[in-house]
C-alpha cells in the first residue's frame, strides 16, 4: 500500500513537467524557423488587423517570415490570397503584375499575405507544411527582394 501512496505522490509531483513538453505542432513550427534562419529568412510573430473582406480571419499575431530588399527598390505593395492563387489588394482590386503573379503561382496556399516596401518583403504564413515549402518561399522572398 505505502508503495502505491509513493508512487501516486510522485506521480503527482512529476505530471506538471509533462505539460512543459512541447506538443508536435509547436514541434514542427520551432524545426521550421531554425530552418528558415538557416536559409537567411528572419521569422517574427507580427500582429495584424486583417481586412474584413477575408474569407476566414487569419490568426493575430501572425508568423511574419522577412527579408531585406535590395537597393533601389522603391515600389510598396501588399496582397492578400483570398483563395488559393487569387491575391487581392486593399481595395479587393486582383494582382496583373505579371511578376509578381508569376511569383505568387509558387506559393502555398497557405500564405495569407505578402507585402513589400522600400526597405524589406514580408510574407505572412500559418507555418503549415514541411521543409520544401520553406523553400519555396525563400525562393519567392528572395526573387522579390
Amino acid at each position: 500500500m505505502t508503495v502505491w501512496l509513493v508512487v501516486s505522490i510522485l506521480a503527482l509531483i512529476l505530471s506538471p513537467l509533462a505539460w512543459l513538453r512541447p506538443s508536435r505542432r509547436q514541434s514542427e513550427q520551432m524545426s521550421l524557423r531554425l530552418e528558415g534562419r538557416r536559409i537567411g529568412l528572419a521569422m517574427q510573430l507580427a500582429p495584424q488587423e486583417w481586412p474584413h473582406w477575408l474569407p476566414k480571419e487569419p490568426p493575430s499575431p501572425c508568423p511574419q517570415y522577412h527579408q531585406a530588399r535590395r537597393k533601389g527598390r522603391e515600389d510598396s505593395w501588399s496582397y492578400w490570397q483570398v483563395t488559393p492563387g487569387i491575391w487581392w489588394n486593399q481595395w479587393r482590386e486582383p494582382c496583373e503584375d505579371e511578376r509578381l503573379v508569376k511569383a505568387f503561382a509558387q506559393l502555398p496556399e497557405t500564405v495569407y499575405k505578402v507585402e513589400a516596401d522600400g526597405r524589406m518583403i514580408a510574407l505572412y504564413w500559418s507555418e503549415r507544411g514541411d521543409s520544401a515549402v520553406l523553400q519555396d518561399i525563400a525562393n519567392v522572398l528572395n526573387a522579390l527582394a
